[in-house]
């Protein structure tokens, strides 16, 4: 395994972040476990989760299997940087009672401790803002991860799904206030098939210092493999890639990501997590495997490397929107 820096800390992360968010819905405890004891082997020290993960009646389920895991010893949590999640409706059925979600100060009170009795832990290594809270000032929400981290409860702070002006105004009032250190990461939806975050995400993430974190780095299934499966096993796509191979646009897209992979000798999973790693500021994507088979074709994209002819043709085919502001202005 490979590791970096996460952002401006001094935090060595490995470039794979185990994601966890299947753990319960698609995988149940025994093969969570399992996966995680096989992450470590290989060296993957950075497990992501959220308060929120389970869904549904089972909100906070995944955060218990994973606590369950740490209670079994073996030096795990010492080993492992955590980070979870706050923000999410905790209620089973999405009625949130007041105060009980977002970024308020008596939220992230009363969730904090919610997750750490989940985890079976003293602390979270890296505590993670899942959305922009738009009716919440900064200024309260620092004042309640100051204390927070006063009492040992979290180390750092991070972000998911922020806009870039978001980042920088989350950073510019931490610093004005003194003391805090701001947000270390941001969690963005990007990967070959999306790369609008190209354009204000990173670069905000990038000018103050964060690690980006990509999720979703397969799109949903549509960039590994997806039109071969099909053809060779008969077994069709789901979800989020099925809608878009409805697209005869999107699927001759796809079709030639493959055709191109073809050519190369590559493998589709493996080389969407490989370009990831190529990216300028990016700490590493999450990969949420529900097997081990999964997991093991995740690690080979840390030893892949991709040549310049290879890179050339994935721009081709999926161009980026280009630098902010040129990709909409002169």
């Amino acid at each position: 395994m490979k590791y970096t820096q996460l952002g401006r800390t001094g935090l060595k992360v490995s470039r794979l972040v185990l994601g966890t968010m299947n753990f319960g819905p698609q995988t149940d405890e025994a093969g969570s476990h399992a996966i995680m004891d096989a992450a470590l082997d290989a060296g993957i020290n950075y497990f992501d989760t959220a308060n929120v993960y389970g869904w549904g009646e089972n909100k906070g389920r995944t955060e218990e299997i994973i606590g369950n895991w740490f209670a079994k010893g073996g030096e795990r949590r010492d080993r492992v940087v955590l980070a979870t999640k706050v923000y999410g409706n905790m209620a089973a059925d999405g009625n949130a009672w007041p105060n009980h979600d977002k970024l308020s100060a008596v939220n992230i009170r009363r969730a904090v401790d919610a997750s750490l009795k989940r985890l079976r832990t003293d602390h979270i290594d890296v505590y993670q803002f899942h959305h922009v809270d738009r009716r919440t000032p900064f200024e309260e929400t620092w004042q309640a991860i100051d204390v927070l981290v006063q009492q040992g409860k979290i180390l750092y702070v991070g972000s998911s799904n922020f806009p870039g002006y978001k980042i920088a105004q989350a950073n510019e009032i931490a610093a004005r206030r003194g003391g805090t250190i701001g947000l270390v990461s941001e969690q963005c939806l990007y990967n070959l098939a999306e790369r609008r975050a190209e354009m204000e995400v990173i670069p905000a993430a990038q000018e103050y210092g964060l690690g980006v974190i990509p999720w979703s780095p397969l799109h949903g299934g549509l960039l590994g493999g997806v039109i071969k499966k099909e053809v060779e096993g008969g077994r069709r796509a789901g979800g989020r890639a099925a809608a878009a191979l409805a697209d005869t646009a999107i699927r001759a897209q796809v079709q030639s990501y493959e055709d191109l992979l073809d050519k190369h000798g590559v493998e589709p999973g493996e080389t969407a997590l490989a370009w990831l790693l190529t990216r300028p500021g990016v700490t590493g994507p999450i990969v949420g495997p529900r097997t081990a088979e999964q997991l093991d074709s995740a690690l080979r994209a840390v030893e892949l490397e991709l040549s310049e002819d290879l890179l050339t043709g994935l721009d081709e085919i999926f161009p980026g929107p280009g630098p902010s502001p040129e990709a909409f202005a002169w």
